[in-house]
């Protein structure tokens, strides 16, 4: 401070009133009592809301579980929520044994023409494509040539046949003759060996006349046999070489064989069924074994087995009446060798594999389920015999099984009267009816819920 200022420093430290403290001391006092009130309310507030959380928390579970006694729609152990599910009923009904192999369309008759005789292609009767029966016309060969040879060697023949003619009379004279001592044996001899020469010549000459009337009959070429004809393979025209030169191929569809093959265990059971006089069904599926192409009967079974694959061909017979298979179609063929009747039917969306090994999940009453194993037996698509484990009348569970375990709680979302095989609630149905169960369950026990579900798979 100046010295020149009226008012001294020492002066205004010693003047303060009796009773009075200081502002510095003051402001620090009253900082630490705002601290210490605001951490009271702070643990107030913390007591009073952990509180009444821990109340209305125990006030659902409650709920929760009364509801879980009460019904369906209640909570399981551990409080969950009652999973939907939908559930089929095991009926009794007939199940095929069916064997399916790998199979070919493959033609009865299969057939490349060709000319036996060679010449000029002078005609063609037949358009690609066209439906022929056995004897129809397909085409022509120049005959000109077979018809010249034919009548030289008719008027060989007639010449020779002749000279035979006249032989014989003078062997019937020489005979006379010798009867009569006129003659020598030798001449009667000589005669005789002079007839048996003409008849061979004209044995011959007639052998010649039957070819040339055979090489006309062939330059008249016909198919053989009834089914659809090819693409040409020969131009009118053109010159055709006896044996070498094709000139359509014929393919007969009706009716029409499917080979294919099966393994070799399970010839035992086909050749038994054959034995007893049955007639097996097979059919003809497409590539993607899902539509039906056309149904037949099993014809014939290999003689051998395939040691290269283990497996045995067979052949069965279609009608093909609507032109559904087409040669060397690859097919997937069943064959249908049995028929187990009135055995329970489980639909395969039922049954589980794990560590029970093959099981279900069967309801018992309304609202809960437990572990049932099973022994399966023959599969038809969408349907399994059960021979162990399950009665007629029992009702397992088809849909939402991937979060089921033993003892749990279910809410049924059908009538449970859907036959076996039958489709069951659609995906989105699924995860609708999930969510709803999630909304409903408390928040505490959400988190615990979603952690569960893998241990249940």
């Amino acid at each position: 401070m100046n010295e020149n200022s009226p008012i001294r420093t020492e002066t205004a430290r010693d003047y303060t009133a009796p009773g009075e403290t200081r502002s510095a001391p003051t402001r620090r006092g009253r900082g630490w009592l705002w601290l210490v009130l605001v951490l009271l309310l702070a643990g107030g507030g913390y007591y009073g809301y952990r509180h009444s959380v821990a109340k209305k928390s125990e006030g659902a579970t409650e709920a929760a579980g009364s509801r879980g006694k009460g019904g369906r729609g209640g909570a399981g152990r551990h409080g969950e929520p009652a999973q939907a599910v939908g559930i089929a009923t095991i009926a009794a009904g007939d199940v095929p044994i069916v064997l399916a192999g790998l199979g070919t369309v493959t033609p009865l008759a299969n057939v490349t023409v060709r000319s036996q005789i060679s010449g000029y292609l002078m005609e063609i009767g037949f358009r690609e494509g066209q439906m022929v029966k056995k004897g129809d016309f397909l085409a022509q060969i120049d005959s000109r040539i077979y018809e010249a040879q034919l009548a030289q060697y008719q008027g060989q023949l007639m010449r020779d046949q002749a000279l035979l003619q006249n032989s014989k009379l003078d062997l019937a004279r020489f005979q006379r003759l010798a009867q009569q001592d006129s003659i020598s044996k030798q001449n009667v001899d000589t005669q005789g060996a002079l007839v048996k020469q003409n008849e061979g010549t004209v044995a011959a000459d007639q052998a010649l006349v039957d070819q040339q009337k055979l090489n006309i009959t062939y330059t008249r070429i016909v198919s053989p046999v009834e089914g659809r004809v090819g693409l040409r393979q020969v131009d009118q025209g053109n010159y055709v070489t006896a044996a070498s030169t094709s000139l359509v191929v014929v393919t007969q569809l009706h009716p029409i064989s499917v080979v294919f093959t099966l393994p070799e265990d399970d010839v035992a059971k086909v050749m038994r069924r054959l034995r007893a006089g049955a007639k097996l069904a097979v059919s003809a599926y497409d590539r993607g074994d899902a539509n039906v192409l056309a149904t037949g009967t099993l014809d014939t079974v290999d003689n051998q087995i395939d040691t290269t694959t283990g497996t045995v061909k067979l052949r069965a017979l279609f009608d093909n009446a609507d032109d559904a298979l087409f040669p060397n179609q690859f097919v997937n063929a069943k064959l249908t060798v049995d028929t187990v009747r009135q055995a329970p039917i489980v639909p395969t969306a039922a049954i589980l594999r794990g560590t029970p090994g093959t099981y279900v999940y069967l309801l018992q009453g309304d609202d809960k389920v437990v572990v049932r194993p099973i022994t399966l037996g023959e599969a038809a698509g969408a349907r399994t015999a059960v021979t162990a484990g399950l009665s007629v009348g029992d009702r397992v569970v088809v849909d939402g099984t991937d979060r089921l375990r033993e003892g749990a709680s279910v809410r049924i979302t059908d009538d449970g009267t859907r036959p076996p095989g039958a489709a069951g609630p659609k995906p989105e149905d699924a995860k609708a009816e999930a969510a709803k169960a999630d909304a409903v369950a408390p928040e505490a026990q959400k988190p615990e819920r979603r952690r569960q579900r893998p241990a249940a798979q």
